[in-house]
């Protein structure tokens, strides 16, 4: 799939910028599956997956560098659908 499987894929580059803060980014299968989901039904193909993403993430980037130490962030398929919160709270310490 092209979220996970090339070498520049979309999930590997998100979880190389949210290393830099500490933070072991991961997405579950439904996650995926929730994403791609999401872009067949915009019809935004694969070109819109990285904004997807980014719509989903980018409140929680600007907030995780003033969290100190090293934190782990599991996306699930609830998270991107949005039936669950994503935010500071579900940063694992």
């Amino acid at each position: 799939m092209i979220l996970t499987e090339p070498k520049n894929a979309i999930t590997k580059q998100f979880k190389f910028s949210f290393e830099l803060d500490n933070v072991d980014l991961q997405f579950t299968d439904d996650a995926i599956d929730a994403i791609a989901e999401i872009a067949i039904k915009h019809e935004t193909g694969a070109r819109g997956l990285r904004a997807i993403v980014e719509k989903m993430l980018m409140d929680i980037m600007f907030e995780i560098p003033s969290i100190e130490g090293n934190k782990q962030l599991i996306i699930t398929g609830d998270m991107v659908k949005g039936k669950a919160k994503m935010d500071i709270s579900s940063l694992i310490a």
